[in-house]
């Protein structure tokens, strides 16, 4: 039978699942001690910023043991994953850019995805929708860097974790110096490189750090990590201009390739983490030893001359077919999860910081691996159709907007996780992150639960080393109180424009200095009580509402206060405001930048994407989903007019803060019933009468297989990678002459997890393998209809099935991305013991196989149903032909039909609100039975609905894609998989999120070709 693997589970099973990843958690507090001695001497080396490899390749993008440097200065990379090719319309990525940006983010780390731009070998294209040079215009528009991850190998949860289905062609280990697997990898690496390089911020574009390979870190075959084969693809980059520093992405912190090293080593070591795996089920449950304590520790140990660079550290989850879904790994995931596990990640020091998803999208068109469905959500803090996931995107944007602020936290040096040294309870562990500015002043201290999965609020007090000595804090009041699931960053002398904090209990969101007055915001959890104090030269003028306690003694304020849902200003000597916020309050804050001035603070808004300050008008570029009052502080005394998404708003100055009213009011949104579309109707599925002609189908006649993962079990490969066909519908056509004893047609058949089977012996039904959330082959048994079988007479079997996409690729030596798809057994016969009667076999897929059709849409977008390959699917099809008819999906004629495909059409025709909104839209489905259908706009492959398996019901599909005002075509192939009365769809339809107003750009419509005649169709 070959090798059995079992489903894969994440970026797969590259990742050390959590019980391997507690077992090298030990194993490394072990090494740890052991290594306590030379580990000093690493710690103590002298601190030196390093180039590349070769220090003459580029000055601009540099590091120490800290940080990276750009131009000279100390960056923090607060930094989100976002794949453009997972949200197909080019004009809606700065969008995204844009939402990032407002986080307080710098960078975004992307993927590029070989198979999507060399789908047949040699034929590299990279335009359209697969174009990047406009994904680098968006980002440089945006302000962001760029991480650049063009594999070859990728993971992604997509099919074969990035490669084309013709390299499961190849004889040789993947990822490996074998010479046909290099030689294959040559054309893209040349051509992507080449195009990154152009982007590269020597070249003044975005692009400043470059990942070769991914996830380079588990293997079944010796010597591993093979340091030629990095070097190899580290040579390839080389010497197609990639001058920018090399990055690692380690599935775990285990050191591979790391500087040093010897061959491969790469210039920046970094490496994955995923602490609470990928079960979505349980959302509450936060499994032990889930969150690490020595993760700054090992990075010493391992790569002490790099900063402490995690290159995807989780931000949501994947879900699996049958899975509970994205909004329990939201769930899972949640601003809780951010809180505690993003913040302890800054207590380790983590200065290049990149969350895998921040913007997830949409696995459309076959693009996804069969471990998930046509949703990539992934639970990340921008949802599939682009709405903000609130409490989790805000939690991220406190974060980023204090490390904006707080530079010092850059070189501060993290200490150990203690509980009692700091503070007073047990239940409370703390880091204190010493700092090392030239003063030897400031430091942070990172608090949490030492039970961080605990939901029970602790009570205790803070002894923290200041430079005042040693302070117990609070001095006001009794206790401070840190809820379940929540941790904090506090500071001691933290220097606020030129003011000093003593200390503050409360955690900094931003400060900043206006030509009249400092600004420092500060938040707190619910029903919590805390304090700050601020040195200040001699005995100071505190203006400050009764519910604030004050001592005033000289040179310092301590202020004390509950949480209040009501904003409350401290104004120390007319100079430093402090704002004092609770946490919810403060998400309604932004803090867009501003050229040639401080960045202003604003209040309100759903989204703040841009500012500009120009001839004395403020331009905001802002988003609304409710009536809102805009409060602007900073605005300088010159600027006395406001326009908001290019109009202009009427405002008044309040103790210098600008004030503005936007109205709202949700526009009426006029979405057609699409059970009242025009649908018109085909057969798609022809090939099951035993007089279809199928001379034009590729003959499956190879004596051998070039699939070198599974050995044949049939006289010729009946493997579709074979005959280049790698996505969507599979169909074979098996022609025998009977000898009229035949009982029995036994045949396995694999499609990769959730995928089905239907088989018909001259038009008759035999069955069909529904599928299941697990299996990803299955061996079935069909008697044969009695008397149906005449001797000597010819009779053709029909086989479709649902290809899932290829397994991914992560283990080294493995190669679990070349399992097949297709037939893998088959046996017709009357008995176990009787002689097979012979079958020879056809097979179809898309239309051109590897030499796709449609090269707007790219390789994988269609599969091989007979609407697909007569691009039934595309806009304005022959619907006046004689072979569509009258039919709805949604008419109980329809769904009574007996097992078969039909393929359902209409235009379907939009009036929504001009560019002022942004109107997020998705099919909806509810149906019953054994059923498979895929969705199809304007001849895009934006949804693979399967009930019986689930969970997706609701399909986003963005503007650009859908014509909001104008003509759409709509498609539907419907699958019905057992007896008549059985299946059906029971409701389609189409509904609208909440429109925003928004200043977004205006979306284009992406190039959508419409049918014609095709060539060559069979």
């Amino acid at each position: 039978m070959g090798v059995v693997v079992p489903p894969q589970r994440h970026k797969s099973s590259t990742r050390v699942d959590i019980a391997r990843a507690m077992v090298i958690t030990v194993l490394l507090i072990v090494f740890l001690v052991i290594s306590r001695d030379s580990a000093w001497s690493l710690r103590n080396a002298p601190s030196k910023i390093f180039l590349d490899k070769d220090d003459s390749l580029q000055d601009i993008v540099t590091w120490d043991e800290h940080s990276l440097f750009i131009r000279g200065e100390r960056v923090m990379i607060m930094s989100g994953e976002f794949h453009p090719w997972r949200l197909p319309v080019p004009s809606l990525w700065l969008d995204v850019f844009q939402k990032i940006k407002a986080m307080g983010f710098n960078c975004v780390s992307f993927y590029s995805y070989w198979a999507l731009l060399e789908g047949q070998p040699g034929n590299f294209t990279a335009n359209g929708v697969f174009a990047f040079e406009p994904f680098f215009e968006a980002a440089t528009q945006a302000g962001i860097y760029l991480i650049a991850r063009p594999g070859p190998y990728i993971n992604a949860e997509v099919s074969f974790g990035g490669y084309p289905g013709w390299v499961q062609r190849i004889h040789s280990l993947l990822r490996t110096t074998a010479e046909d697997y290099l030689a294959a990898t040559e054309n893209y690496i040349a051509n992507i490189d080449a195009i990154i390089a152009k982007a590269q911020i020597t070249n003044g574009g975005p692009i400043i750090l470059y990942q070769p390979e991914n996830e380079y870190t588990t293997s079944v075959i010796l010597p591993f990590p093979n340091g030629k084969y990095m070097q190899y693809v580290e040579d390839q980059a080389r010497k197609a201009g990639i001058v920018v520093p090399l990055i690692s992405n380690d599935a775990a912190p285990l050191g591979h390739n790391a500087p040093g090293t010897g061959k491969g080593a790469v210039d920046i070591y970094g490496h994955d983490a995923y602490p609470l795996g990928f079960d979505c089920s349980s959302p509450s449950h936060w499994p032990p030893l889930a969150l690490s304590g020595v993760y700054h520790q090992v990075h010493k140990l391992q790569s002490p001359s790099t900063p402490f660079s995690l290159v995807e550290f989780q931000g949501g989850s994947f879900d699996p077919w049958g899975g509970p879904g994205f909004n329990n790994c939201a769930a899972l995931t949640n601003h809780e999860f951010a809180r505690v596990f993003f913040k302890n990640n800054i207590a380790a020091g983590a200065t290049i910081h990149n969350i895998y998803m921040l913007f997830g999208g949409t696995n459309w068109g076959n693009i996804g691996h069969p471990g998930g469905y046509t949703s990539y959500d992934y639970g990340a803090a921008i949802s599939e159709d682009r709405s903000i996931l609130s409490e989790k995107y805000s939690e991220l944007k406190l974060l980023a907007e204090w490390l904006k602020v707080s530079p010092d936290y850059i070189v501060a040096t993290p200490g150990a996780a203690v509980s009692l040294t700091y503070a007073t309870n047990p239940a409370i562990t703390v880091t204190k992150l010493s700092g090392n500015t030239t003063s030897g002043e400031g430091s942070f201290f990172v608090v949490r639960h030492s039970n961080y999965a605990s939901t029970s609020s602790s009570t205790y007090k803070m002894k923290i080393p200041t430079s005042k000595g040693t302070i117990t804090v609070p001095k006001l009041f009794d206790q401070l109180t840190l809820n379940g699931r929540d941790s904090k960053i506090m500071v001691t002398d933290y220097n606020v424009r030129g003011y000093k904090l003593l200390y503050s209990t409360a955690e900094i969101f931003t400060h900043q200095k206006y030509d009249n007055k400092t600004v420092l915001v500060v938040y707190t959890g619910p029903n919590e009580t805390n304090e700050l104090a601020v040195v200040v030269d001699s005995l100071p003028h505190v203006v400050a509402d009764e519910s604030i306690q004050v001592n005033k003694t000289l040179g310092l304020v301590t202020l004390a206060w509950n949480t209040s849902t009501m904003r409350r200003t401290v104004r120390v000597n007319d100079e430093l405001h402090i704002y004092l916020l609770d946490r919810d309050s403060a998400y309604r804050y932004w803090v867009p930048e501003v050229a040639n001035s401080a960045p202003l603070i604003i209040n309100g808004p759903y989204l703040v994407r841009s500012s500009l300050i120009q001839d004395g008008i403020l331009s905001l570029s802002a988003d609304f989903n409710t009536s809102t009052t805009i409060e602007i502080t900073g605005v300088p005394e010159t600027v006395k007019e406001l326009q908001v998404n290019g109009e202009a708003v009427d405002v008044e100055f309040i103790n210098g803060t600008m004030i503005a009213h936007i109205p709202y009011s949700a526009p009426e949104l006029q979405i057609p019933a699409l059970s009242s579309l025009s649908w018109r109707c085909i057969d798609s599925l022809p090939e099951i009468q035993p007089d279809y002609d199928d001379s034009s189908w590729t003959s499956a006649d190879h004596p051998t297989t070039n699939n070198s993962y599974q050995r044949l079990h049939t006289p010729t490969s009946l493997f579709a990678g074979d005959y280049g066909f790698h996505a969507g519908v599979l169909l074979f056509r098996g022609h025998f002459t009977a000898r009229g004893s035949e009982k029995t047609l036994e045949i396995q058949t694999q499609g990769g997890t959730a995928y089905g089977h239907s088989i018909w012996l001259n038009g008759t039904f035999l069955g069909s393998w529904a599928g299941d959330a697990s299996s990803a082959s299955h061996a079935a048994s069909y008697a044969l209809p009695r008397d149906l079988l005449e001797p000597g007479c010819p009779y053709v079997l029909t086989v479709v099935l649902d290809h899932m996409g290829l397994d991914e690729n992560g283990v080294v030596g493995l190669d679990t991305g070349k399992a097949p798809r297709g037939i893998l057994r088959y046996r017709l016969a009357s008995s176990l013991f009787s002689p097979a009667t012979p079958i020879a076999w056809k097979l179809a897929g898309n239309l051109g196989g590897e030499a796709h059709a449609d090269v707007a849409r790219g390789p994988l977008n269609e599969g091989g149903l007979h609407a697909e390959r007569a691009g039934y699917h595309l806009p304005r099809p022959p619907t006046d032909d004689a072979s569509f008819a009258a039919g709805s999906p949604l008419t109980p004629a329809s769904s009574a039909a007996g097992p078969g495909i039909a393929f359902y059409t209409a235009p379907l025709v939009l009036d929504l609100p001009a560019e002022a909104y942004d109107v997020p839209l998705s099919f909806v489905f509810t149906a019953t039975g054994p059923l498979r259908v895929q969705l199809y706009v304007n001849g895009w492959q934006f949804g693979k609905y399967v009930p019986h398996i689930g969970p997706q019901t609701r399909f986003p599909v963005p503007e650009g894609i859908l014509n909001y005002r104008g003509e759409n075509w709509i498609g539907l192939a419907v699958w019905r998989m057992e007896g008549a009365g059985a299946v059906g769809l029971e409701d389609f339809r189409l509904e609208a999120g909440v429109p925003v107003l928004t200043g977004r750009a205006p979306v284009e419509l992406v190039e959508s070709p419409a049918w014609q005649k095709r060539e060559g169709v069979y």
